[in-house]
């Protein structure tokens, strides 16, 4: 049955669950911030904060005494299934913290849109994001940018690190969403990158109003190119069932979960180099030049999020009273769930703690209804396959040109082999990997 947290409990969750993750940047991440929550594994903290409150409490909802709030903490995977299954109604995506956040510069996004105008929102996404198909239309596009791309960024450096990849992982994304022409407008990805960071702060800063009109007029010249083999030109080519659309106000979104998806790509990378035997079965896949082909590439990059999930609390506010084992739950209840504990509480998931791509591919995964890399339901990313199109491409780039060895973080680098536990943190920013292309290793042997 659902219980209502003590005090304690709830400050607990607060200050062990919540704060931590918004601190690190729910919007946009903050590298120094990330890399002391790296330091601490307060992800780890988290997770065990919610581990011992299903053992006191039951699996919940858990109901917390949040002054101006009704928050419920979900502990069981079937109650976030059935969340998340239940949206938009009687659980909305567009919970108030949400559109306090996304509207600093997505005001349109489907993602905060009211009820009564999300529907035609989200069909033209899947439709300009082919949400139902694997491979996009746009494939052959993507692995012709993500080669040129991958190939320069390797002829100028033997040590990848963040700021080297971010480079180029900005240029592919402009090239494949707007355009060649904006390869190098790095200003328009630091204005919503700027935009995001007040985001960040969601009812604690005003809108940067001219700011944001001002970005949004810069995007909608690019998207109004429509250049041939980018996303604006599908959204040229695929009109929007209504005039409430605005599919050039879908966009922001799109760049905003590039972002993220850019972090999973260095990220499975660096498993892939501590963990030889899987990066030799993704490099003979990734010899295989289609990506429809690539099905333990997408893998990797599924657990990758698996393991350090890209949107840490997925969020979701019920329109009407809900009841839960006996319980009922008020109207405007924020219902929160912690994707880390759902993803590595080893309760939960069996293989918990290890880089296990494996799951994806034998329905081990499918059959855990709390792993939500790219949420779940009808709210869940349409875009998931378009990212996994480009991340998987990107790995399968890095892996036909050479080997990689990891040098940093530390907590990485001495994660325990004979268990292959790894940890419930790590920081992006800090990664960095030794790069051997396959010419010198063999000159030289």
């Amino acid at each position: 049955m659902t219980r209502r947290a003590g005090v304690r409990d709830t400050v607990r969750v607060v200050g062990g669950v919540i704060t931590p993750t918004i601190a690190g940047g729910v919007i946009r991440r903050r590298p120094h911030m990330l890399a002391w929550l790296n330091r601490l594994q307060l992800d780890h903290t988290a997770v065990r904060v919610c581990e011992d409150l299903r053992a006191r409490y039951g699996p919940g909802p858990v109901w917390l005494r949040v002054p101006g709030r009704s928050i419920a903490l979900l502990l069981d995977p079937d109650d976030v299934d059935r969340v998340l299954t239940s949206t938009p109604s009687p659980f909305s995506p567009a919970a108030r913290e949400k559109r306090a956040a996304l509207n600093h510069f997505e005001p349109h996004g489907a993602l905060v849109t009211p009820a009564s105008e999300r529907a035609p929102r989200r069909r033209y996404n899947e439709r300009v994001l082919e949400s139902d198909r694997p491979v996009h239309c746009l494939a052959g596009r993507v692995r012709g940018i993500v080669g040129e791309e991958t190939r320069l960024l390797l002829t100028t450096t033997t040590e990848l690190d963040w700021r080297h990849h971010a480079r180029t992982w900005w240029r592919i994304v402009r090239r494949l969403v707007l355009g060649d022409h904006t390869r190098d407008d790095a200003g328009i990805t630091d204005e919503l990158a700027a935009l995001r960071m007040r985001a960040n702060w969601a009812f604690l800063l005003p809108k940067a109003g001219r700011r944001r009109d001002a970005f949004r007029r810069r995007l909608d010249e690019h998207l109004s190119r429509a250049e041939p083999g980018s996303l604006a030109a599908v959204i040229a080519e695929r009109e929007p069932e209504d005039d409430t659309v605005d599919p050039f106000g879908q966009v922001p979104q799109w760049l905003f979960a590039f972002d993220a998806a850019g972090m999973v790509v260095l990220r499975a990378l660096a498993l892939l180099a501590i963990h030889p035997k899987r990066a030799t079965v993704a490099r003979e896949e990734a010899a295989v030049d289609d990506p429809g082909a690539w099905p333990y590439l997408r893998a990797c990059v599924l657990d990758t999020v698996r393991l350090w999930p890209t949107t840490p609390l997925v969020l979701r506010e019920s329109t009407a009273a809900t009841s839960w084992r006996g319980t009922r739950l008020p109207p405007a209840t924020l219902f929160l769930a912690f994707a880390p504990y759902f993803h590595r509480a080893a309760e939960l998931v069996p293989f918990a703690d290890t880089f296990t791509p494996e799951a994806w591919l034998d329905g081990r995964a499918q059959d855990l209804p709390g792993l939500i890399p790219f949420s779940a339901g009808p709210a869940r990313c349409p875009g998931e396959n378009v990212v996994l199109l480009v991340a998987s491409a990107m790995l399968a780039e890095f892996l036909r040109a050479g080997e990689y060895r990891l040098l940093a973080p530390r907590t990485l680098r001495s994660h325990d082999h004979a268990r292959d536990r790894l940890p419930t943190t790590v920081n992006s920013f800090g990664i960095r990997l030794a790069y051997t292309p396959y010419e010198t290793r063999g000159s030289s042997a």
